[in-house]
C-alpha cells in the first residue's frame, strides 16, 4: 500500500470553506484525501496548526488522518505564512521520519517550499499542485511578492510531477515558469454528486426563504478583489435598470485576506451608489454540503473571477445543473464550453457580463445550458481523479527522484 504525506500548510481540510482564508483548496485537499484513502492510499495531511485546541492528530476516516504541525502563533495572518514555512518543515521532517511515506504530495507554493527541502533531505518524490500562480496573478493586476515567485520557479524546477486542473494551467505553468512539459500532468478536481446534482428550484428557494418569482442570481466565494464581486454588482444594477427590475443577487461568502473587509465595504458602497443594496442577500458561508441548495435555488450562477486555475464554483454548480456565467479566464475555458454549458465573458465590463446574464435568464437558453452542464460535470469525480494519482504515486515511488534544475 502507498503511503503518502499531502502537505497543506495554510488550507486545513477540517475547516469549513468560505471562512478566513478557506476556499476551494480546503475542498480538493479533504475530497481528494478521501477518495485516494477509500482507493487505498494511506493518506495523511499535515497542515500548521490553526487552533490550540486541535489535538495532534485526527482520524478523518479509515486511512485518512490529518495531523496537525506547530509552527509560530495559531491566528498567524496568511502574509506572514513565509516565515513559519522552516518551522513547519522541521515538525514535518521529525513526523516522516517516525512514519515514512513513499511520496510527498505538496499544495499551494507554501508547502511547495516545505515539500521541496523534505524531497532532498529525505529522498522523497515531489507531486506539487499549486492551485493558483504568482505570475498569473501579477499578469491580471493581483501582484505578488518577489519571493513567492522565486520559490514557485524553484519548486516547479525541482518537482517529479506538477500537477495542473486544467489545459490553461498546464499552458501558464510552460509559458511562464519554463516548466518540464514531461512532468505537467493534467488532473482535473471532481464534485460530490451525491450533494452536488440537480433538483427542484422552489423547494431550493423555499430551504432557504428566497421569493420563488424574483430572477436570482448567485455569487459563491471569498470576498476579496481577485474574485470580482464587483462586477457582479455592477451586473446587477445593469439588470434591474433594463429587463429584469426585480432581480436579486444572493453573495455566499465572506471576506478573505488583508484586502477583505475593505472589500466588503467597497461593494457595500457600490452597491449603494448604483441603487441596488435592496437586490443584494448577503449570506455567511455555508458548510460546504449545504451549498447544493443554493446552487439550486439560482437562475444563474456569476463566477467573475480575474483569474481561476480551475473554478470549483463553476463545477459545483454545473452539476446541480444552473447555468454559469464566467470571466473567460484561466481553467474557467476549459470548465465552461461557451453556449453549450455556459457563457464566458472576454472583458471584466459590467454591462458585458449583464447581457450574458439576461441571455442566461431567458427560460429556453437557461434551461438548453443547465442540462448539459449537468451531464457534462458528470464526468468530474474525485474517484476518477484519485485512481490516475493512484497509479501516479505507484510510478513515481519506483522512479530515482529529479534533480533540481540549476
Amino acid at each position: 500500500m502507498t503511503q503518502l504525506a499531502v502537505i497543506s500548510l495554510h488550507s486545513s481540510p477540517l475547516v469549513q470553506p468560505g471562512v478566513g482564508d478557506s476556499g476551494g483548496m480546503n475542498v480538493y485537499v479533504r475530497e481528494l484525501a478521501a477518495s485516494l484513502a477509500q482507493s487505498g492510499v494511506e493518506t495523511t495531511v499535515y497542515v500548521r496548526r490553526w487552533d490550540d485546541q486541535a489535538p495532534e492528530e485526527v482520524s478523518v476516516e479509515p486511512g485518512f488522518r490529518v495531523v496537525h504541525v506547530d509552527a509560530g502563533p495559531v491566528d498567524l495572518a496568511k502574509e506572514a505564512l513565509p516565515d513559519v514555512v522552516d518551522a513547519f518543515t522541521d515538525g514535518l521532517r521529525k513526523h516522516l521520519e517516525v512514519r515514512p511515506v513513499d511520496v510527498v504530495h505538496a499544495n499551494y507554493w507554501l508547502s511547495g517550499v516545505a515539500g521541496h527541502r523534505v524531497k532532498h533531505e529525505l529522498d522523497l518524490p515531489l507531486v506539487t499542485t499549486f492551485h493558483t500562480l504568482a505570475r498569473v496573478k501579477a499578469e491580471t493586476g493581483d501582484p505578488e511578492p518577489g519571493r513567492r515567485i522565486q520559490a514557485e520557479a524553484e519548486v516547479i524546477g525541482c518537482s517529479d510531477v506538477i500537477l495542473a486542473n486544467s489545459l490553461e494551467e498546464a499552458s501558464q505553468l510552460r509559458r511562464l515558469y519554463g516548466a518540464d512539459p514531461d512532468r505537467i500532468e493534467i488532473v482535473p478536481p471532481g464534485v460530490e454528486h451525491a450533494f452536488f446534482s440537480p433538483g427542484d428550484q422552489a423547494g431550493a428557494r423555499a430551504a432557504v426563504g428566497l421569493d420563488p418569482d424574483v430572477p436570482t442570481l448567485l455569487f459563491v466565494g471569498r470576498i476579496q478583489p481577485l474574485k470580482g464581486l464587483d462586477v457582479a454588482v455592477g451586473a446587477l444594477a445593469e439588470i434591474v435598470a433594463t429587463s429584469h427590475p426585480t432581480a436579486q443577487l444572493v453573495v455566499v461568502g465572506g471576506p478573505s485576506g488583508t484586502e477583505g473587509y475593505a472589500e466588503l465595504t467597497r461593494i457595500r458602497d457600490l452597491a449603494d451608489l448604483l441603487g441596488v443594496a435592496d437586490r443584494i442577500r448577503w449570506v455567511d458561508p455555508q458548510p460546504h454540503h449545504l451549498l447544493s441548495t443554493w446552487y439550486r435555488s439560482a437562475d444563474v450562477v456569476v463566477v467573475p473571477s480575474r483569474s481561476e486555475s480551475f473554478g470549483l464554483v463553476a463545477l459545483e454548480a454545473a452539476a446541480c445543473g444552473v447555468p454559469v456565467v464566467a470571466a473567460s479566464v484561466g481553467g474557467l475555458r476549459t470548465l465552461v464550453e461557451h453556449d453549450g454549458t455556459g457563457l464566458l465573458v472576454a472583458d471584466r465590463d459590467p454591462a458585458t457580463f449583464a447581457a450574458a446574464i439576461g441571455a442566461a435568464l431567458d427560460p429556453a437558453t437557461g434551461g438548453r445550458l443547465g442540462s448539459a452542464a449537468a451531464a457534462r460535470a458528470r464526468s468530474y469525480t474525485w474517484s476518477t481523479a484519485a485512481a490516475r494519482l493512484r497509479r501516479l504515486y505507484h510510478d513515481l515511488s519506483s522512479r530515482v527522484p529529479v534533480t533540481c534544475a540549476a
